[in-house]
C-alpha cells in the first residue's frame, strides 16, 4: 500500500531515513488505530501508563472532532482495512455516526471537520453537514484562525459535489481577511488577552497553507496562492536547527516567540500535508524542511528518549519544558508583545526542553494516513 504513494517516493528520493521513518509510522498506526475506538467513538487521548519497563496505551475521553480527521485519514484506507480499525464498520458508517449529531454541535471546528469528512467519502449526510455548517459560521463573531481554516478545506472538497461558492467565498474572504502580518494570528478578529494578540501557533499557520493551496488547485486563485506561500516560506525560515517546527509565532513579524513544546503531529504529518498540499498547488517545494522535520521525531535533540515505539505502537505527543503552569511561554508572549524578539533568557536554562509528554490523540495518526497513504 504506502509503496505506490507518490509523496512517500519523494520523499525516499530525498532522505531514505526520513522515508524508512514514514513507513514505520504507517504500520504503527494501523496498530494503534483500533485501540482509539470504543463503542464506535473515537477516544480523546491514549496516555502511556508504565509498568516496570514496559508501556501501555490507556484511551481515556471521547471526541467528535478527533474521529472526524481520522476518519479523513481512514477513507484512503481499503475497506477491508477500515473494518479491520473500527471493529467491523468502515469509514461511512464513522462518518454517518459523527454526521448525525451535527445538530447538537455548537463548535464551528468540530462542525468544519465533519463537514469536510462527509464530503471526503461522498457520504449522503453531506447537505446536512453543510448546512449546520452555515449556519454555525453565521453566528460566529470571533472564529478561531484554525476553525475558519477548516471551513475552507470542507467547502473546497464539496466542490463538484454540492454548489457552496457562496459560502465558501464567505469562509475565503474571512481567512484571509485574519492575516495582517507576516502569519496569521490565533483569532480572525482583533481580541484576546493583550499580550496574547499578537501570538499565532503553529496550527494557526498550516491549516490555512493547507486550505489556500487547496482553494487555489480546485479553481485558480492567485491571491490565496500567494498567502499560502508566504506563510510557508515564514515557517520554513524560522525552523529549528535540528528540524524542529516551532510552537508560538509572533504574528506581526514571523519571529519565534515561544519553540517548545514540538509535538510529534507537526513533524510527520502537519507540516508535511501543508507544505506537499503547497507544492501540489503549485508553490514551492519544502521537501527538505519537511525531511528535517521527520529526522527530528527519529532523533530529537532535546532527548535520549525515542517518541516512537513499536511495543506499544504510539508516538508520544511532544518534547515540552518541565514547566507545568506555563510560565515560559505566557514571559515570552509578554516580552515579545512589547518588542518584537525580546526574550527572557534565564528562563530557557530554568526550563530546559527534555521532558516528554507520554500520550497520543488519535487526529495525530489520522492526519498521517491523510497526508502520506
Amino acid at each position: 500500500m504506502t509503496s505506490k504513494s507518490v509523496r512517500l517516493r519523494r520523499i525516499a528520493k530525498h532522505d531514505r531515513q526520513a522515508a524508512a521513518t514514514l513507513e514505520r509510522l504507517i504500520g504503527i498506526a494501523l496498530r494503534y488505530l483500533p485501540q482509539a475506538f470504543v463503542d464506535g467513538e473515537s477516544v480523546f487521548t491514549l496516555k502511556g501508563m508504565q509498568a516496570g519497563h514496559t508501556w501501555q496505551a490507556v484511551p481515556t475521553g471521547r471526541s467528535l472532532r478527533y474521529g472526524a480527521v481520522t476518519a479523513l485519514g481512514l477513507a484512503r484506507l481499503p475497506y477491508r482495512t477500515q473494518r479491520q480499525v473500527l471493529g467491523g464498520e468502515t469509514c461511512s458508517d464513522l462518518v454517518g455516526r459523527l454526521a448525525k449529531g451535527l445538530d447538537e454541535i455548537t463548535s464551528v471546528g468540530d462542525a468544519a471537520m465533519i463537514c469536510w469528512a462527509t464530503a471526503e467519502t461522498e457520504h449522503a449526510e453531506l447537505p446536512h453537514a453543510l448546512a449546520r455548517l452555515a449556519e454555525l459560521q453565521r453566528g460566529d463573531n470571533r472564529p478561531y484562525v484554525v476553525d475558519a481554516a477548516w471551513a475552507v478545506s470542507a467547502l473546497v472538497c464539496a466542490r463538484g459535489l454540492l454548489d457552496v461558492e457562496a459560502d465558501l467565498a464567505h469562509a475565503r474572504t474571512r481567512l484571509l481577511g485574519a492575516r495582517t502580518g507576516a502569519l496569521f494570528p490565533h483569532f480572525t478578529t482583533a481580541g484576546g488577552p493583550w499580550h496574547r494578540a499578537h501570538v499565532g501557533c503553529f496550527a494557526d499557520q498550516v491549516y490555512p497553507v493547507q486550505a489556500l493551496a487547496r482553494l487555489h488547485a480546485s479553481a485558480d486563485d492567485p491571491p490565496a496562492l500567494a498567502v499560502a506561500e508566504s506563510v510557508a516560506t515564514s515557517i520554513c525560515t524560522a525552523q529549528g536547527s535540528a528540524g524542529q517546527w516551532w510552537w508560538h509565532y509572533d504574528s506581526r513579524t514571523g519571529g519565534v516567540v515561544e519553540g517548545y513544546p514540538v509535538y510529534s503531529v507537526h513533524q510527520h504529518a502537519m507540516a508535511p500535508m501543508a507544505l506537499l498540499d503547497l507544492a501540489d498547488a503549485g508553490g514551492a517545494d519544502h521537501i527538505g524542511a519537511i525531511c528535517r522535520g521527520l529526522r527530528w521525531l527519529a532523533e530529537p535533540a532535546e532527548t535520549s528518549e525515542e517518541l516512537v515505539l513499536d511495543e506499544p505502537p504510539i508516538t508520544w505527543r511532544k518534547v515540552a519544558r518541565g514547566d507545568p503552569r506555563k510560565l515560559v511561554r505566557g514571559l515570552c508572549a509578554a516580552s515579545t508583545r512589547i518588542r518584537p524578539g525580546l526574550r527572557p533568557p534565564a528562563l530557557e536554562r530554568i526550563f530546559p526542553p527534555t521532558a516528554v509528554d507520554h500520550e497520543c490523540r488519535p487526529y495525530e495518526l489520522g492526519w498521517l494516513l491523510a497526508t502520506w497513504v
